[in-house]
């Protein structure tokens, strides 16, 4: 592969700041993180953000084949080149928000691996989308800032666990990868990054509405993440006047004192359905 500095420069182009762009630069990185994700022949992967190709190429010699949604316009002819050079054919490049992109429709009867060295700024956003559509989605090997990758993996009871936390550890196994240092990249990055990887539960007996409120409950729990459960969830988005959360919390067993970073998981599965309960009955 180019060094991304030399061909952004040979193409009079940037790294988009606003676009959360720092290209990883090192082949050899590039290719221990294909390496620890053991696609082979028989894989379809998704990759996000693929950048300048520094992990398009390895996953391409791998995989059957890569779907590639790329958001900046500028840069695909340059993947499209590197891609050229290295004799590689099967990977398809789509140019589009993979926020506004029907990941379904491109998975069709596949079931996908995901891979992206995330933008920063909607790396939250994406991992939301993925959980949504876990089902055409076996497992996923994502890049972080290492502080947001911490607060995915903290425990209830931690002063990171969080909203984020909660959510992904419902609708997954997560494990650590690899740390990437700030040396890695073009332009180098303030911060260290994170590969870590998910493997997707099946949805636990969760109709899809059951999992809108659960993800609705644990959003209005983290809301005021200072004060107790009672106060927090009553009012917000999802409209719980103080006596239904006081229902709830006594139906689930949940001491209305307690804060939304003291529960587990499992906790806030007997929360949503006693809400969604005592909604039913209301």
């Amino acid at each position: 592969m180019t060094h991304p500095g030399e061909l952004l420069k040979k193409n009079r182009l940037y790294a988009g700041k606003e676009l959360g762009q720092n290209f990883l630069s090192n082949p050899a990185t590039a290719q221990m993180i294909v390496d620890r994700t053991g696609i082979d022949k028989n894989t379809t992967v998704l990759e996000i953000g693929p950048g300048l190709g520094a992990i398009t190429l390895p996953l391409a010699r791998a995989g059957k084949k890569v779907v590639a949604i790329e958001k900046d316009r500028r840069i695909i002819p340059l993947l499209e080149g590197e891609l050229a050079e290295e004799g590689i054919d099967n990977v398809t490049i789509i140019n589009q928000d993979v926020l506004k992109t029907d990941l379904k429709d491109i998975a069709g009867t596949e079931k996908l691996v995901v891979v992206g060295n995330l933008p920063y700024n909607i790396s939250s956003q994406i991992l939301f989308k993925l959980i949504t559509i876990r089902q055409v989605v076996t497992h996923a090997f994502l890049m972080f800032q290492k502080e947001l990758a911490q607060r995915l993996i903290s425990s209830a009871g931690t002063k990171d666990y969080s909203r984020l936390s909660a959510v992904v550890q419902y609708a997954s196994k997560i494990s650590r990868v690899a740390d990437i240092r700030p040396n890695n990249f073009f332009p180098k990055p303030d911060v260290d990054s994170t590969v870590l990887r998910f493997d997707f539960f099946e949805t636990q007996g969760m109709a899809e509405e059951d999992e809108r409120l659960l993800f609705g409950v644990i959003k209005a729990a983290f809301s005021k993440r200072r004060k107790t459960l009672h106060n927090a969830m009553s009012g917000g988005e999802l409209g719980l006047t103080k006596k239904i959360v006081g229902i709830a919390l006594e139906n689930a067993g949940i001491d209305s004192s307690r804060r939304a970073e003291t529960l587990e998981v499992q906790e806030f599965i007997t929360l949503s359905k006693a809400v969604g309960k005592v909604l039913t009955h209301k």
